[in-house]
């Protein structure tokens, strides 16, 4: 049984805080999770050092290869392009594999589980393995808030990023009141290449959720 303290990677907890701790189910369109997975995706190497944001686009930052399976997959399509590209391609294009790559990363750290499905037009579906590891990621959005102490990086990213993809109204169901003003303010504390890339993950989110309305 995976424990309280998590994969230590950003999307993981990112997928976590978008479906439902007991059941599984998702808080959010699946244009908006993919997109948020992928902004979660781009983070994890920018928070390592493998990628910055640099005169609009997403480029290669220095040596160091992810020995994560997903992730060194992720680094080795950015440095396969013969020019860097915005990070809206690259949120958009990964955003169609993103929620199954990070689903198939969590099954494999054991932290999700294949459970039968209630609906009929599907047998199975996964769910947590354990509702208080699912929901721990809350716990370290909710750190970012607390003045008696200064945040992880990448809890603020994580908060971020959960704010940008549309979690505000189910984080806001466990948060203080004013949580969103806090988690805005905490942004501004990070690297300019995070700040871009949550600013670019939330116009990406808008801009296919009010294409899905029309």
């Amino acid at each position: 049984m995976a424990g309280l303290n998590g994969t230590g990677r950003l999307a993981d907890d990112l997928y976590l805080l978008a479906h439902n701790e007991a059941t599984g189910r998702p808080h959010l369109q699946p244009r908006a999770a993919g997109l948020g997975l992928a902004g979660g995706l781009l983070a994890e190497l920018m928070l390592a050092g493998s990628i910055s944001l640099s005169a609009g686009q997403i480029v290669t930052a220095g040596h160091f290869a992810p020995s994560e399976e997903l992730a060194r997959s992720v680094l080795s399509l950015i440095a396969g392009e013969p020019e860097p590209h915005p990070p809206r391609e690259w949120l958009v294009f990964l955003a169609r594999t993103a929620p199954r790559a990070v689903a198939r990363r969590l099954e494999q750290s054991g932290y999700l589980i294949t459970v039968s499905s209630r609906r009929p037009w599907r047998s199975w579906q996964l769910a947590p393995a354990d509702p208080s590891s699912a929901f721990a990621p809350l716990l370290r959005v909710k750190s970012v808030l607390d003045p008696a102490r200064p945040p992880a990086t990448q809890n603020i990213t994580l908060a971020g990023l959960a704010a940008a993809c549309g979690l505000g109204p189910q984080l806001a169901l466990y948060l203080p009141d004013g949580a969103h003003r806090g988690i805005q303010q905490a942004t501004c504390q990070l690297h300019p290449s995070l700040r871009g890339l949550i600013a670019h993950t939330q116009a990406a989110v808008d801009s296919a959720l009010l294409s899905h309305r029309v």
